[in-house]
């Protein structure tokens, strides 16, 4: 994952698992407005986390950026993040998306929604409950539940519908499969396009960029793909975060601050959804064409500081259940 960073007055090291290319516009942006220039360590969230565990107090880390609610409360656990007080990231960044305590902060979202095939569903499920109903056994296409976006997905449901309806839920999932969970998301659309199933459940990054790009065996039949966002006459599609924190050993704090506070201005939120099909977090930010295409919708707005309190009792739900 490279050598260990130097430190300075005018640098930031980052500790990163975003592994978007497109990210680099951000970088650069930042270090011409600022003059602070930024070293960077990418890897695995889980080996980054490892690192900055190991190395304690004497981390050269400043920032973590990562994907997911589920790795962001891992990381506040294992005490790699501070409290950070900001009023612009207070007034930038919704409640709901930023930790109780301040030690993470959403700076861009993905819905995780209903993919279907439009010649043989042309009826599909509106809801996340609703993917659970008999009726759909051996035509849903889902990742593993070691997979972070359904860890946290079902944290959710535990919080908006409670433990029972959880469980009843992620059983009939169980059921409802048209084969072991296997690859990434992607792969679950492509599972539509193949015939495999005639359900998937996937972030809608993924499909954003086929609409916009060439994605093989998803662009090429994508008028044959229909979407719904679940629970529009409820909570609402629920939304994956990416975020990051300042490293509770920060060597550099101001200018670990400024980069956070950076992330949640107009501009670099434009990148984030220009460059990667992501949703801004703030209100009124443009949105890349391909997001776009994909429609209006009313997000989930639960407080994903509740839902990461969820995460190991959806585990446990999971290894009940038998989902692999």
């Amino acid at each position: 994952m490279g050598a260990p960073l130097a430190a300075g007055a005018d640098e930031l090291n980052l500790y990163s698992s975003r592994h978007y290319d497109t990210d680099e516009r951000l970088y650069t942006d930042f270090e011409e407005s600022t003059g602070i220039t930024i070293n960077r360590i990418e890897g695995n969230a889980d080996e980054l986390m490892a690192r900055m565990d190991a190395e304690g107090a004497n981390s050269p880390a400043d920032i973590l950026l990562t994907v997911d609610t589920s790795r962001l409360k891992r990381a506040k656990d294992m005490g790699l993040l501070q409290p950070v007080e900001s009023a612009t990231l207070e007034e930038r960044i919704p409640d709901n998306l930023q930790d109780s305590d301040n030690q993470w902060f959403g700076f861009s979202q993905r819905a995780r929604i209903i993919f279907y095939d439009k010649t043989d569903m042309p009826e599909p499920p509106q809801t996340y409950l609703e993917l659970a109903d008999p009726e759909y056994k051996g035509k849903i296409c889902i990742r593993s539940s070691t997979n972070t976006y359904n860890q946290t997905l079902l944290a959710s449901i535990i919080e908006n519908h409670g433990e029972e309806t959880a469980r009843d839920w992620a059983q009939g999932i169980v059921d409802n499969m048209a084969r072991d969970p296997q690859g990434g998301d992607t792969d679950q659309i492509r599972g539509v396009v193949s015939g495999e199933c005639d359900i998937a459940v996937s972030n809608s990054y993924y499909f954003a960029r086929a609409l916009g790009g060439d994605v093989s065996g998803v662009t090429e039949s994508i008028d044959t793909i229909g979407w719904v966002f679940p629970d529009q006459d409820g909570n609402g599609a629920h939304m994956n975060l990416s975020g990051g924190g300042m490293a509770a050993h920060a060597p550099n704090p101001e200018a670990a601050l400024a980069f956070l506070e950076y992330l949640a201005t107009d501009q670099a939120q434009e990148y984030f959804s220009a460059g990667n099909n992501e949703f801004p977090v703030v209100d009124g930010v443009a949105m890349a064409e391909p997001v776009q295409k994909l429609g209006a919708f009313k997000p989930d707005t639960v407080d994903l500081s509740a839902v990461a309190q969820n995460l190991g009792t959806a585990q446990k739900i999971f290894n009940d259940v038998g989902w692999k």
